[in-house]
């Protein structure tokens, strides 16, 4: 991502930086149960029995799926535009100003930092979870356990920093002379260069540098970043946050169709289309995997074991099965587009397309559970009667 090294640069020179250290694993923090699951406390050997959700109404996505029938928390969402770091505290004349900029619709400040987790830098916001709720996207902003977290001074990661720190739900990390904080919730925040937030509280205890941070919301694409910058004078650090969104719209029409025509557009779709990859192994037991492992992207972890995605795959096992399915040049095990035909390649190479006790076996290595074998086996059989 463009600006980010710089960006992160001016957030380690306004704040001291504090050392934190990675405590005793914890546990993974479920964010709601799974109602698509209504016979979870039967017997395993009962699962013929449960009810399976509508998989052709159920689009796949990199970004946590909501619940059907789930009802939003009454914030609309008003995502940030522009995100900006000044070199000091931005006086309330300046707030004023940028609040009167063109095409300006809303703008807040809040305090923002840097501390340091096994070495490496993590920038943080520390805001009230109050008022800055309609600044995260919309499945964010729906999402009652993130602020639930956040009252109660809990850190909340952002999903692309768990990733790429390997950041543990529900692991407590000390802070270097301060309150040790525990990582309660991951999400998709969308502010580049932002890997988690506090409360306003919480940073104040961590020592973040107070009101440097401006976040803009207007019109999209039409804030310009001069007169931010005339604002916040030199030195001042500007992400456009929606500058994807503005290349994109100038992109010619049909580039866009190419780039996802070749994606399954629900996850029934993507079952049969992974399961092609296997010769003999039916879609539902990918389906019943995809259900029992993360609620078809509902809960891509990480788990307590470090498996991530929404087939829950271990690392070093997707390096050694991984693919790339949508054939966007990357591997993501994030990705359902990734991960459902991974979950087929893996699943054959242990014997799944002979069928029989090999499946059973093939299904065995993938969880070492005969329970999970039977449940999975279960919600097969109760996918093939729904779908026949």
């Amino acid at each position: 991502m463009s600006g980010l090294p710089s960006f992160r640069g001016v957030l380690f020179m306004v704040v001291a930086v504090l050392t934190v250290t990675l405590a005793a694993g914890g546990v993974v923090l479920v964010m709601g149960g799974d109602p698509l699951e209504t016979a979870s406390e039967e017997p395993l050997r009962r699962a013929p029995q449960q009810q399976t959700p509508a998989l052709d109404k159920l689009v796949p996505t990199t970004a946590p799926v909501k619940d059907f029938g789930q009802g939003g928390a009454g914030v609309t969402s008003t995502p940030p535009r522009v995100l900006a770091v000044a070199r000091g505290t931005v006086p309330k004349r300046t707030r004023f100003a940028l609040s009167g900029l063109a095409h300006v619709q809303k703008a807040i400040v809040v305090d923002a930092g840097a501390v340091k987790v096994s070495g490496t830098g993590l920038n943080l916001l520390a805001v009230d979870p109050a008022t800055f709720r309609s600044w995260t996207p919309q499945p964010v902003a729906d999402q009652g356990a993130v602020w639930s977290a956040l009252a109660r001074g809990e850190l909340v990661a952002d999903a692309a920093a768990v990733r790429r720190f390997g950041l543990a739900l529900g692991a407590h990390y000390q802070a270097d002379g301060g309150p040790r904080l525990r990582v309660a919730a991951s999400a998709a925040l969308g502010l580049t260069g932002v890997d988690g937030l506090v409360s306003a509280e919480m940073g104040r205890t961590l020592g973040l540098a107070r009101g440097v941070a401006v976040l803009l919301h207007g019109k999209q694409g039409r804030i310009g970043e001069a007169g931010v910058r005339k604002l916040l004078g030199k030195g001042a650090q500007i992400v456009l946050l929606d500058a994807a969104d503005r290349t994109k719209q100038q992109q010619p029409k049909r580039e866009q169709v190419v780039a996802t025509s070749g994606r399954p557009g629900s996850y029934l779709e993507l079952y049969k289309v992974s399961a092609t990859r296997c010769p003999g192994l039916s879609w539902t037991v990918l389906a019943a995997i995809g259900q029992v492992e993360s609620g078809h992207g509902r809960n891509n972890g990480p788990s307590s074991a470090g498996a991530l995605g929404p087939m829950q795959f271990m690392p070093a096992t997707w390096k050694s099965y991984g693919v790339d399915g949508d054939g966007d040049g990357e591997s993501d095990i994030w990705s359902p587009y990734d991960a459902v035909p991974g979950a087929a390649n893996y699943l054959c190479a242990t014997g799944a397309g002979q069928g029989g006790e090999k499946l059973r076996k093939a299904i065995w290595h993938y969880n070492h559970s005969w329970d999970y074998v039977n449940k999975v086996m279960g919600i097969a059989e109760a996918y093939a009667r729904a779908y026949a």
